[in-house]
């Protein structure tokens, strides 16, 4: 598995597929073209399987840099095989060597334990968004 560095245009396939199917809201998001914005891709046998968008958002209510997770989608036949987890993995070393200290997400509900077993914890109650569903933020402290 490879991951690399990749263009907002270059997120929008899976993004479409995956979490906007059937879903009346837009694939492309507010900061996607910002020049302090990460897009990342995870690629097995030079498909990509897996894509993620780090924007430079802060948290409200903590201290610090951090960068807001956005977007993270996996091709649902290759969930399961450490995609998501290469994706974060280097994010967080990106990130770090920015000088951010956290990185946050609208995690949804379904994905909490996958946030939870990378490091990611709860913060605030459930919430939900229009069309998506249940969500809960999510930090992790790197």
């Amino acid at each position: 598995m490879i991951v690399k560095r990749i263009s907002a245009e270059e997120t929008f396939d899976i993004r479409k597929r995956v979490l906007r199917e059937n879903i009346p809201l837009p694939f492309e998001f507010q900061g996607d073209f910002d020049k302090n914005t990460i897009h990342l891709g995870a690629y097995i046998d030079d498909i990509q399987v897996s894509i993620a968008s780090f924007m430079k958002v802060n948290l409200e209510g903590f201290e610090g840099n951090h960068y807001q997770l956005r977007g993270m989608a996996t091709l649902t036949e290759y969930q399961g095989r450490g995609s998501g987890k290469a994706l974060l993995s280097s994010a967080e070393e990106i990130i770090k060597k920015l000088g951010c200290n956290m990185i946050w997400c609208n995690a949804r509900v379904v994905a909490q334990k996958f946030y939870e077993k990378n490091g990611y914890k709860i913060v605030g109650p459930q919430f939900d968004i229009k069309h998506v569903g249940p969500h809960y933020k999510m930090f992790k402290t790197i």
